[in-house]
């Protein structure tokens, strides 16, 4: 978890705001994912990719 604070303090310190959207696209892509693994809807959304 300290290493997400971390990061988070980077964005906001370094004031690299481009990385937002990659950050966000990567979390829901990860939380899709782990929602998949042993869920019935795991077909449908393994043939969204």
């Amino acid at each position: 978890m300290d290493t997400l604070i971390e990061f988070f303090h980077f964005l906001t310190q370094r004031k690299k705001y481009w990385l937002w959207p990659l950050f966000i696209i990567l979390l829901l892509l990860g939380i899709v994912l782990v929602a998949a693994h042993g869920s019935v809807l795991a077909p449908f959304i393994y043939s969204l990719f």
